[in-house]
C-alpha cells in the first residue's frame, strides 16, 4: 500500500514539473528599441502576460526581413508589420524575392500607422518637393521596407530617388541619429516613435512633411505597394512634430504569425489584445487607434490564422 501511494506521488510530481516546463515561451519578433513596432511589443507581451496568463517575450530583430524570417521558420511565433511587408513577403516578392515566406498568415489587424518624412524645423523644408536636391536617408540596408516606404512619400511629391542627394543608413535609429548630427535633412519614421521625440529634443524641434493626397499621389503609391492609403492626421501630445492637421501616407499595423502556431494560442492572443485596449493604451498611446471593431480587413495575397477566424466569428466581427 506504501509502495503504491509512493508510485502515485511520484507520478503526479512528474506530470507537474512535465506541464511547468513545457509551458511554452511565445516570442514576438519585433525591431530594435526605439521604434513604435517594439515599443507596441512590449505592450502587447506586458499585457497578455498581466491579464491573460500568456507567456511572451518580446525578440529583438535587426529589421522587418529578419522578423519575417524568424516567423516564416518558426523561431519566432508572432510580429508586428506593415501589412504590404507580410503580402510582399507572402509571394516572394521585392526584398524578398527568390523564396516565398509561405508560413505567414495574419492574426488581426491591429491599427492605421501614419508615417511621414521628418525635417528639422529650422531647415527650411515645408513639402516633399523642397526634398529635391536634399540629403534624403537611403540604402536601408538592415531595413529595407525603409525603401519602399520612402519611394512612395518622395513618389507624393513629384520625386524620385535620383532627385535628391541619397545618404546611405542601415535602419530607422541610425537614420534618425543622423539626422541628429546633422548627417542627413530627412529621414522617416511612424507618428508616435519614441526616438522622434528624443530627435526633437535633441536639435529644437522636428516637423513631419504632409503628403499629397490625390488620386494622382495614390495611384503613384500603389504601384509601389498594394494596401497604402493616406489618412488625416490631427495633433495630439505624444504625436511629436505633429503641429497641424496634415495628410500622411499610411498602412495597417497587423500581428504576422506562423501557420503552425496553435489554433487556441492565436485565439487568445487576438482575445488577450482586443479586449485589453484600456490596457495597453496606459503603457502606450498609440493603442488609442486599436482596430476593436474592424480588426481584419480583406488584403491581397495573405490569409488570415483559423485561430483569429474562430475568434472574429465568435464576436460577430468576421467579414468575409
Amino acid at each position: 500500500m506504501k509502495k503504491s501511494l509512493l508510485a502515485v506521488l511520484t507520478t503526479c510530481s512528474i506530470t507537474l514539473l512535465s506541464t511547468n516546463t513545457s509551458a511554452q515561451i511565445l516570442s514576438i519578433a519585433s525591431p530594435p528599441q526605439g521604434s513604435v513596432w517594439n515599443t507596441m511589443s512590449n505592450g502587447i507581451a506586458n499585457v497578455g502576460r498581466s491579464k491573460e496568463n500568456i507567456n511572451l517575450v518580446v525578440q529583438p530583430y535587426s529589421g522587418n526581413r529578419a522578423m519575417m524570417d524568424a516567423v516564416n521558420q518558426g523561431l519566432a511565433e508572432f510580429a508586428i508589420n506593415d501589412v504590404n511587408d507580410a503580402i510582399v513577403a507572402v509571394q516572394g516578392e521585392g526584398d524578398y524575392k527568390g523564396k516565398k515566406r509561405d508560413h505567414l498568415r495574419i492574426a488581426l489587424r491591429i491599427s492605421p500607422q501614419p508615417i511621414g518624412i521628418f525635417v528639422r524645423k529650422d531647415a527650411g523644408i515645408n513639402t516633399i518637393a523642397d526634398l529635391k536636391d536634399k540629403r534624403v536617408a537611403s540604402g536601408w540596408n538592415a531595413f529595407p521596407i525603409g525603401r519602399p516606404h520612402m519611394e512612395a512619400m518622395l513618389a507624393t511629391g513629384g520625386l524620385t530617388w535620383d532627385d535628391v542627394q541619397q545618404v546611405p543608413v542601415p535602419d530607422l535609429i541610425r537614420a534618425a541619429d543622423n539626422l541628429s548630427a546633422n548627417r542627413l535633412d530627412a529621414t522617416y519614421f511612424a507618428v508616435g516613435g519614441p526616438k522622434v521625440a528624443e530627435v526633437d529634443a535633441s536639435v529644437g524641434g522636428v516637423t513631419f512633411l504632409p503628403v499629397n493626397a490625390d488620386q494622382a499621389a495614390l495611384d503613384a503609391v500603389l504601384k509601389i505597394r498594394p494596401a497604402f492609403y493616406f489618412s488625416e492626421i490631427k495633433p495630439a501630445p505624444h504625436l511629436v512634430g505633429i503641429d497641424k492637421t496634415i495628410n500622411m501616407l499610411t498602412w495597417d499595423n497587423v500581428l504576422v504569425v506562423n501557420d503552425k502556431v496553435s489554433d487556441e494560442q492565436v485565439y487568445q492572443m487576438v482575445k488577450a489584445i482586443l479586449e485589453n485596449k484600456d490596457a495597453l493604451v496606459q503603457l502606450y498611446p498609440g493603442f488609442k487607434t486599436l482596430a476593436i471593431n474592424t480588426p481584419n480587413k480583406n488584403y491581397p495575397g495573405i490569409q488570415y490564422h483559423p485561430g483569429a477566424i474562430r475568434y472574429f466569428k465568435e464576436k460577430g466581427l468576421w467579414q468575409e
